[in-house]
């Protein structure tokens, strides 16, 4: 699997992994990028069977699959330890990666992420799937900014909308490999696990996102034995896509706490 790893900025800078959530492009986090690799070397890729990685997925598709291919990647690169920053299915993988590989993940920050599906998010998912299914990839582009972004922060954008969704349209990963990737988001649950995860961890979570209630994250937070929670008060499931500036200093002033927790730990 192909991954993209920035130039350290210094001798031994921490390593910063990058993981989107379900549309799978690393080009999500091009509002981080510029920032953390002042400070950090940074990892960012397509998953599997999205972007640069196209290929089928197989049946049975799983979260740990995701984690595994990911880590393995990071390891043919040289890149024994790392923090792991992922959004929704993104920190999904992140839970995972700490589960499985204690030893390697030096940090987490969870944006917009759960313990296990909410009733609310698993609602909106079938909503979607039955859009994909009637409407095809065009009737799913169409849809996902509501899901993403606030309703004010796209009636003042209406240009970049309609570019954005013919991007998605040209680079849409396949409804097969996409409802395999959905199915294994839907399975998802740490709730017995999460008091096994070791690493320090941030959780943030934007107040007004439609898709993922901040209740997930409030559980999440109650779940994990090292972790700590902030809240933004509005920017929609996409928060670190639309109020940038506000996101990028909580990940920046976050990771900087985690990785000194996680010196003291050690």
């Amino acid at each position: 699997m192909k991954i993209s790893v920035s130039p350290p900025p210094f001798a031994d800078a921490p390593v910063v992994v990058l993981i989107a959530g379900l549309g799978g492009g690393g080009s999500y986090w091009l509002p981080q990028l510029a920032v953390l690799e002042q400070e950090y070397q940074v990892v960012c890729y397509d998953q599997r069977g999205t972007g640069n990685n196209p290929e089928v997925l197989p049946e049975g598709y799983s979260l740990a699959q995701m984690a595994d291919e990911l880590y393995r990647a990071l390891a043919q690169a040289g890149i024994q330890r790392f923090c792991v920053v992922g959004h929704a299915l993104g920190a999904l993988v992140g839970l995972q990666l700490a589960l499985d590989r204690p030893e390697a993940v030096t940090a987490l920050v969870s944006v917009n992420g759960w313990l296990k599906l909410n009733t609310h998010t698993r609602r909106c998912f079938q909503i979607r799937e039955r859009l994909l299914h009637a409407g095809g990839a065009q009737a799913w582009v169409e849809a996902q900014p509501l899901f993403l972004y606030p309703a004010d922060w796209m009636a003042a954008r209406a240009p970049r909308m309609e570019a954005e969704e013919a991007l998605a349209l040209a680079h849409f990963q396949g409804k097969p490999n996409l409802l395999k990737r959905l199915h294994a988001l839907k399975q998802a649950d740490f709730s017995r696990d999460a008091a096994r995860i070791r690493c320090p961890v941030q959780v943030i979570c934007s107040a007004d996102d439609l898709l993922v209630p901040a209740v997930c994250s409030s559980e999440l937070h109650a779940a994990l034995p090292h972790s700590e929670k902030v809240v933004m008060r509005q920017g929609g499931h996409a928060c670190n896509v639309t109020d940038p500036d506000t996101f990028n200093t909580l990940l920046l002033n976050g990771l900087a706490s985690l990785l000194h927790a996680q010196e003291r730990v050690v």
